[in-house]
């Protein structure tokens, strides 16, 4: 039964984050926004609402491993295998922006950040405060660097419902948090039935639920020739979940971090990051990188077991 929960329960998580994406898209849409930063923002911010719901639900249940390894898990996975996905089914990614010199290095920043504050065990509520504000630094970022240069005509020309909007929008939100609280219940049972540790769980079945989303929104992109915004919502994503993911988490509860016990799967978390910073240092947007990001994934999943 705890099984079938599980499932039901990411399924709300993955349907209602696409609610609120897909008019989070039109509103930024409407309001002429470029693509990446689209993706970057509000696609990004989307696709994290299901790991935000899940880690913050985590951190109120005193299951703070779930949420911590639901960020770790899910920083591996968007760049492994959402993006190697992406480079594997994608007929050719030009980004027309230069993600190396603007945006690889906040892939980097946040995950760096979480090992320094994880040096004392734990990340206070301080240190959760920190987090948000690196998140506003980003924010602040891209608003800045934002350049219009891929607009949806005909979502241009649709008239914009803001009733319609909303209303999708709140339905999005309550599958997302109602589908957290019952996927952490259903998960914890889980791990406790089949002896597994809640670290592994949420590393692995949690956190590779959550990123569904970004694998959707992130192929959709790339196979419509919209590299930018494919890559955008996956670096948006990353940089999502270590600062607002982990900040409102262990500003509810502090979060233990035990970095020695789970030092493969945070250096893999690391390690990938450093990947998609030297994937756009030298443009190496093809099927050969996808094969390298995918074997990374395999080692990582026979390792972690």
């Amino acid at each position: 039964m705890d099984i079938l929960i599980f499932v039901v329960s990411m399924s709300a998580l993955i349907y209602g984050a696409d609610f609120i994406i897909d008019q989070s898209e039109k509103i930024a849409l409407h309001f002429n926004i470029s693509a990446f930063v689209i993706g970057a923002t509000l696609i990004a911010l989307g696709t994290s609402l299901p790991e935000m719901a899940v880690s913050m639900s985590a951190s109120a249940k005193g299951s703070g491993d779930i949420a911590v390894a639901n960020v770790i898990g899910s920083t591996i996975f968007n760049i492994s295998l959402v993006l190697g996905a992406v480079f594997l089914i994608a007929k050719h990614i030009i980004p027309s922006r230069d993600l190396f010199a603007k945006d690889s290095a906040w892939s980097l920043f946040p995950i760096l950040i979480f090992i320094l504050m994880g040096i004392d065990g734990k990340l206070s509520m301080l240190d959760g405060i920190l987090f948000l504000c690196l998140m506003a630094a980003y924010l602040l970022f891209l608003i800045q660097s934002n350049q219009v240069d891929s607009i949806d005509h005909e979502l241009e020309d649709e008239k914009f419902a803001w009733g319609k909007t909303l209303i999708f929008l709140f339905i999005g939100f309550v599958f997302v948090v109602g589908g957290a609280n019952f996927a952490i219940d259903s998960a914890g049972n889980i791990a406790r039935e089949f002896g597994v540790s809640e670290w592994i769980i949420g590393l692995f079945l949690v956190a590779f639920g959550t990123s569904l989303p970004e694998l959707t929104v992130s192929i959709k992109a790339a196979l419509a020739n919209n590299a930018d915004m494919a890559i955008g919502a996956i670096i948006g994503s990353n940089v999502a979940n270590f600062t607002m993911v982990l900040g409102f988490s262990s500003i509810i509860n502090p979060l233990n971090v035990d970095l020695s016990a789970n030092f493969f799967d945070i250096t893999a978390a690391l390690i990938v990051s450093i990947m998609l910073v030297f994937i756009t240092a030298n443009k190496l947007y093809n099927k050969s990188a996808g094969i390298v990001l995918m074997t990374v994934l395999a080692l990582v999943i026979s390792n972690s077991f």
